[in-house]
């Protein structure tokens, strides 16, 4: 009797185990597929609102089905081979109207009150004007006079499969957003070219990017930590290169890289005045390509047959020197070739000076170089 009892004792806490780890393993999976909670008071009461609305369905689904398949098992021909000769029901007809309408009303209170609150476009503690463009993020801090480009840094070699995947595949960046924890910070979201989406799930905003309308969102953090998103909206061949990345940090750090970020611009500025040699712009040129313009003109620079024109052996680009500065500063009207005057006079300089030193262009062209003097020149006879 003793063997009896120990034998299901064991069983029972074999059984425990076993259904406490699938419950586990469950509700992770349920995590996984479930939307996220967020890391902003705002996103939990999204989340929480999203709740609310699928067990309401849940509980609807289950009434309808339920009735249905009582129905069906109830009311066959073999248990009521004589059919009912009742009509339509007046009080039945006035049920299934003001129940589902009681029902929209009770989901409508408590979503209109998050949706009031999720788009408050009241000037944050910190401005974030976001600019989409293909393929990338241009981000400039209101307040501070702060501006820079968010660019994809994934190794060319994962994303063809050359080497194994790391672990924010596609979703790195040479610039991170940097933000304090704590404060309201609203971001101003448009787009330079075609329609873009900035979507940040941990913050609850997802906002189209419209060329020409400004669109807004906010967000207050509350733990430091690094948040990823990408753009929702398909908006060309690279729209899946497009990522962005969050930085929250404690109010001290934050203003350190203000302070960083300022200063190296003054010094970028007073770089302008220096004569450069081609070496030099080259090296800083190149850099700029690979990230800038390697997605059309390719890394050879013989670009895509038909679509974008191929830089190497380029009759502008080995000798219309005011020519290549006005495309790259100006864009071509009709074309994918977007305008690059976002870039500082140092860098615009240095990458039209790659690409005419590059691929045999400097052999068989003047073998100019294009010095940041002459992007200044250039920004001045257009006034």
């Amino acid at each position: 009797m003793t063997n009896v009892r120990n034998l299901i004792c064991t069983f029972k806490t074999q059984f425990i185990v076993i259904a406490f780890a699938l419950s586990s393993q469950l509700s992770a999976e349920w995590d996984a597929l479930n939307m996220t909670k967020g890391a902003t008071e705002i996103s939990r009461e999204v989340y929480d609102l999203h709740m609310l609305i699928f067990w309401i369905c849940v509980a609807i689904g289950v009434l309808v089905f339920g009735v249905m398949f009582y129905s069906m098992y109830a009311y066959t021909k073999k248990k009521n081979p004589v059919a009912a000769t009742f009509h339509e029901s007046t009080k039945v007809e006035i049920a299934w109207t003001i129940i589902p309408f009681l029902i929209l009303i009770a989901m409508a209170v408590p979503a209109s009150k998050t949706l009031q609150t999720m788009y408050n476009d009241e000037a944050g503690d910190i401005n974030i004007q976001v600019v989409g463009y293909q393929w990338k993020w241009q981000y400039r801090y209101l307040e501070d006079d702060v501006n820079f480009f968010a660019n994809l840094t994934t190794d060319l070699d994962e994303i063809y499969n050359k080497v194994p995947k790391g672990e924010n595949y596609l979703e790195e960046v040479d610039e991170m957003v940097v933000i304090p924890v704590g404060k309201k910070v609203r971001f101003l979201i448009t787009a330079n070219d075609v329609i873009h989406s900035w979507w940040v799930p941990a913050f609850a905003i997802k906002q189209d990017a419209i060329p020409g309308f400004i669109n807004t969102a906010w967000t207050i953090v509350e733990e430091p930590g690094i948040y990823r998103g990408k753009c929702t909206e398909l908006c060309g061949k690279n729209h899946g290169f497009m990522p962005i990345v969050v930085k929250a940090v404690e109010q001290n750090e934050y203003d350190s890289w203000i302070a960083e970020k300022q200063a190296a611009a003054i010094a970028m500025a007073e770089l302008t005045e220096k004569d450069w040699t081609a070496e030099e712009l080259v090296a800083r040129g190149e850099a700029l390509y690979t990230t800038n313009c390697v997605a059309c003109h390719q890394v050879n620079g013989q670009g895509i047959t038909g679509i974008f024109p191929a830089l190497a052996g380029s009759e502008i680009v080995m000798n219309d020197k005011a020519r290549n500065i006005e495309i790259l500063m100006e864009g071509v009207q009709g074309a994918a070739m977007n305008s690059f005057s976002y870039l500082s006079e140092v860098e615009m300089a240095s990458v039209i000076t790659y690409t005419r030193q590059s691929w045999g262009n400097a052999q068989n062209g003047d073998g100019e170089i294009v010095a940041p003097k002459d992007i200044v020149e250039y920004k001045k006879n257009k006034i």
